[in-house]
């Protein structure tokens, strides 16, 4: 299992993440994996390409709050969903580990705890890159563990 890093990003991304002017709906710790997709490039050759997420995330006290899944989209427990498209990265804190991101989102279900939120950050990532060893047919899926810290913002 990994193991979130000590801090919740560094000093670097935390600007380049920020948004002014907002609130924080939620912050929520997830845990799950990052599916790729075997692809093949225009010059015939295969390479591992992002699918979808499938995450849970909890609070504080370790309930389960919302899932995290294709679109990439967030659905809580409550029936409000949002789907997010991605306006900033900055690198992980954590060597070896996918970027944390700023996205803007975009309510697409019932009224809830997400229906308000504008901004989604996700940081102190650890794990999810792309599988280490080679693909070898189209279609052929490789799923990576990783670990964040989704903060809702509106």
């Amino acid at each position: 299992m990994l193991a979130l890093p000590a801090t919740a990003q560094d000093a670097s991304s935390a600007s380049a993440l920020d948004v002014p002017d907002t609130h924080v709906v939620a912050s929520l710790e997830a845990s799950g994996v990052q599916i790729y997709e075997c692809r093949q490039k225009s010059d015939g050759t295969l390479q591992w390409a992002l699918k979808a997420p499938d995450a849970n995330l909890y609070d504080d006290a370790g309930a389960l709050v919302a899932h995290h899944f294709e679109g990439p989209s967030w659905r809580a427990n409550d029936g409000s969903q949002i789907a997010g498209s991605v306006l900033r990265q900055a690198p992980s804190g954590t060597p070896n580990s996918i970027p944390q991101l700023l996205l803007a989102a975009k309510s697409v279900g019932a009224k809830g705890v997400l229906s308000d939120v504008q901004y989604i950050q996700r940081l102190a990532t650890v794990g999810g890159v792309a599988p280490a060893r080679a693909c070898t047919s189209v279609g052929e899926e490789g799923r990576a563990p990783y670990l964040a810290r989704y903060v809702f913002l509106r």
